[in-house]
């Protein structure tokens, strides 16, 4: 496990440093590899070259390159890696947002939030390496994993996988419901059943109406009439779950 740290701030980059040691040291069965960067230019040459950690943790304002900026460059190429932001400032968040990053912590850091982010950062990688998706097609069984599932929609008793990379996979002939086909998913706190023929990934939901959804692709996904509040509820508390 590879984590990055990028701040322009010596102080607080030994901070950081400091700070991934003790939990490493307290909270970890196995080690993980530290880079420290306190240029971004730097940090953002190496990205260009498709060399990413699994997680990274920057700072917003720095002199050169912002730190949404590097996670601009990282979503780009890869949409796997965590991203923790660290900055004196509230106002970046919706940015943040954007670029899917895990948490959005204020300076200065507390230890305990820290090593929460920390968790969460590490969890969702492991799930990543999870199970996937399994697709059964015409031309066989698909697996595909989580994060790159943007939604699902049941189309002619078909699922339709839309993915991130604008991609579609359909099924084949679906014999069970629709709920019975998802079930797996939605034991992913990412999913949600917004419609009786839509499940969306939150990550990738750019805008939300009262009922109708908006997707990081532009597609547009209707919220059932009955469960609009539910719906609302439901992505407003995964929304600040990660950026509290």
């Amino acid at each position: 496990m590879k984590i990055v740290v990028c701040d322009d701030n010596t102080k607080d980059l030994v901070q950081l440093e400091n700070l991934l040691l003790n939990y490493d040291k307290n909270y970890l069965d196995s080690r993980f590899e530290i880079e420290k960067y306190s240029d971004a230019a730097l940090l953002s040459k190496k990205i260009k070259t498709n060399d990413l950690a699994d997680i990274y943790i920057l700072d917003i304002i720095m002199s050169k390159i912002s730190g949404i900026d590097l996670g601009d460059e990282i979503r780009k190429r890869d949409t796997r890696p965590a991203i923790i932001y660290v900055t004196t400032s509230d106002e970046f968040a919706l940015d943040a947002y954007d670029i899917h990053a895990v948490r959005y912590l204020l300076k200065p850091l507390d230890k305990e939030t820290f090593f929460e982010a920390l968790d969460y950062a590490l969890s969702s990688q492991d799930g990543k390496k999870g199970a996937p998706f399994l697709i059964k097609t015409k031309n066989g069984l698909m697996s595909v994993p989580h994060e790159q599932i943007e939604y699902i929609e049941n189309s002619s008793r078909k699922l339709q996988v839309h993915l991130t990379k604008n991609e579609v996979i359909t099924s084949i002939f679906i014999r069970k419901s629709f709920e019975e086909e998802i079930k797996d998913l939605e034991m992913d706190r990412n999913f949600l059943h917004v419609h009786k023929s839509f499940l969306i990934n939150m990550k990738h939901v750019k805008r939300i109406n009262r009922y109708e959804i908006t997707m990081d692709s532009g597609a547009i996904i209707p919220v059932s009439r009955k469960s609009t509040l539910d719906v609302k509820k439901e992505y407003l508390a995964f929304v600040s779950q990660q950026y509290r």
